[in-house]
């Protein structure tokens, strides 16, 4: 090993884990002693990656407060380093983080995480066209039950059994008014296990994320669609709640749904 390549390490290992192993690299001044000047670094460090994750989760950060979410940005940071070449990826495992024995007590917290890394996700998703209804009026009718469908990047798909889609808006809607200078307004709800737990649709259209709950048999089509089914087997799926002389006509309307709000970017025809 260079002796470059071995002050990188050390430093490297100093920043993640402590210890006195740079301690004889750095020199003292008359303002601060090696130790000090370690610690303006050690804790920079931490500094950094804790405002990186605000940055992706600034609702949850709102909702536990300061203090718990620098303590759980540090307890995060322990057990999942940064790893990505980009800051913008640091918290991806924060869901997974929070639903350890640790945080058991408090499932909803996980799943704020989940809604807001899938909101995050969805805005920085790639650019594509989008299928218009005019290109779904121009397909023949005989060529309906074999159509296959290519989703936008953005989509996205959540199952939550806690009530924190409402909690999330109530909460932005306060961070946004502050930001603006206006006084919050919106109650947060308190969190609440749902009794029949929704399905949920993520997407976004030019510059701006959407959510919006599904009933069971959007989320049934949606799901059949994205993995690959035709038009054929997704009114076969419908035709647990739909009977059958509708069911064509009921997916065909889900189709324009999806179409209107930039969903899909590729139609084909198996």
């Amino acid at each position: 090993m260079n002796p470059l390549h071995g002050l990188q390490s050390d430093f490297q290992s100093y920043l993640l884990h402590g210890g006195d192993g740079m301690l004889g690299r750095v020199t003292s001044t008359a303002k601060a002693d090696a130790p000090t000047r370690l610690t303006i670094y050690y804790d920079a460090y931490r500094l950094r990656l804790i405002e990186a994750l605000d940055s992706n989760y600034p609702v949850l950060h709102a909702w536990i407060g300061d203090e718990e979410f620098e303590q759980l940005g540090l307890a995060y940071l322990e057990a999942h380093p940064s790893a990505h070449f980009s800051i913008r990826y640091f918290g991806h495992r924060l869901p997974e983080f929070l639903g350890t024995e640790a945080y058991s007590d408090r499932p909803y917290l996980g799943e704020m995480a989940t809604l807001e890394w899938a909101l995050s996700e969805a805005f920085d998703a790639e650019d594509s066209t989008v299928t218009t209804l005019d290109d779904m009026a121009a397909l023949a009718p005989e060529t309906w039950p074999a159509l296959r469908f290519q989703f936008h990047a953005s989509v996205r798909r959540l199952n939550l059994r806690w009530n924190v889609t409402p909690v999330w808006k109530s909460i932005k809607e306060n961070i946004d008014a502050e930001e603006s200078g206006a006084e919050p307004a919106a109650e947060v709800p308190a969190p609440a296990a749902e009794v029949h737990p929704p399905s949920w649709l993520i997407w976004r259209q030019e510059f701006k994320t959407y959510f919006r709950s599904l009933p069971v048999d959007e989320a049934c089509s949606l799901d059949t669609a994205r993995a690959g089914g035709t038009f054929a087997e997704i009114c076969e799926g419908l035709c647990e709640w739909i009977d059958a002389q509708n069911v064509a006509v009921h997916a065909a309307g889900l189709m324009k749904r999806w179409v209107t709000d930039g969903l899909i970017s590729g139609i084909a025809i198996d």
